[in-house]
């Protein structure tokens, strides 16, 4: 008998449910590299699944049963649940449920249409796919800024400083007057409102081209009785990002546009444990995150490589 009947004999005994030597005959035959194996170890599979299906079922019958009924016995349980053992095995054998295709499919990737079983939970790609998530959504960002800078009928935004280092040197004495009423750190404070712009290169200017100074984001809500320009924006809806219109708060100068900032954080209730964490930059913008500061899953995270970069933490005023 040559190997390939050896193993179509060896598969025929492991068919069995009742056969001791069924799993050890399994065994051998993938051993043999031959290609029913994994077929036959799918229909396996699926006989065991079949049959705690039966199990259950069984127990809720035998909850209801009447004791004192000869089909009740233990000899009688005995024989019946031998007799579904063999039944989930033919069941199986003869396409049963289809979670043996399904499971051959998988793992063989013979199906072009199907994922790779290597690919169904590879925690050692996962920062991979996160990275090429984050990539997408930035690049989704900066198509909205763009398109919403070429706008010139309404308020648009534009570059309103030279270069990432004159943006750093024009905020640092207004930063560090704000950083010192929120305990915390002046340079926090640039890295947020470098992401809120991308390091002023996107600042909101009316539609006269005078800048709104807005560098933090904040909307004109109905206590705001400043003025306020409506401008193009992009907020995350369950990780999405979506453009929307938004009317945005305009100040005078740097310098109200940050005392501004100070008041909004220091006056919303929901801030509060954000301003008592001041001290840790990295717990402060988690707890404006989750305080609804920004619809951006990312945020904090944007925020502070922005804050441990060399233009920021290499400044020195």
């Amino acid at each position: 008998m040559d190997m390939q009947n050896t193993s179509r004999s060896q598969l025929e005994m492991a068919r069995n449910a009742n056969d001791i030597g069924g799993l050890n005959n399994l065994r051998e035959a993938m051993a043999s590299g031959n290609g029913e194996v994994l077929q036959e170890a799918a229909q396996q599979f699926e006989a065991i699944f079949v049959q705690m299906m039966l199990k259950s079922m069984r127990k809720a019958q035998d909850a209801l049963a009447d004791e004192d009924s000869p089909f009740n016995s233990e000899q009688v349980k005995f024989y019946r649940d031998m007799h579904d053992q063999q039944l989930a095995v033919d069941l199986s054998s003869n396409g049963g449920l289809g979670l043996a295709d399904l499971i051959v499919k998988q793992l063989g990737q013979l199906d072009p249409n199907y994922r790779p079983a290597s690919t169904i939970r590879a925690d050692g790609n996962i920062e991979t796919l996160n990275q090429a998530r984050a990539e997408s959504v930035t690049k989704a960002q900066d198509a909205v800024l763009e398109s919403a800078s070429k706008g010139t009928k309404s308020a648009y935004k534009a570059a309103m400083f030279e270069n990432q280092e004159s943006f750093v040197e024009a905020l640092y004495p207004h930063a560090e007057k704000a950083a010192e009423m929120l305990g915390t750190d002046a340079k926090a404070i640039i890295a947020q409102a470098a992401v809120e712009t991308g390091w002023g290169q996107f600042v909101i200017h009316d539609q006269e081209g005078n800048s709104t100074h807005n560098l933090f984001g904040i909307k004109a809500n109905r206590q705001w009785q400043g003025e306020q320009a409506v401008v193009d924006t992009l907020e995350f809806s369950n990780g999405v990002p979506e453009r929307r219109k938004a009317a945005f708060r305009q100040y005078d100068s740097l310098e109200a546009g940050l005392a501004d900032y100070v008041n909004f954080i220091r006056s919303q209730p929901r801030y509060q444990q954000a301003v008592e964490k001041g001290a840790d930059t990295s717990q402060y913008f988690s707890e404006l995150q989750q305080a609804g500061y920004a619809t951006d899953p990312q945020y904090t995270e944007k925020v502070m490589a922005v804050y441990r970069s060399d233009i920021v933490q290499g400044f020195q005023p």
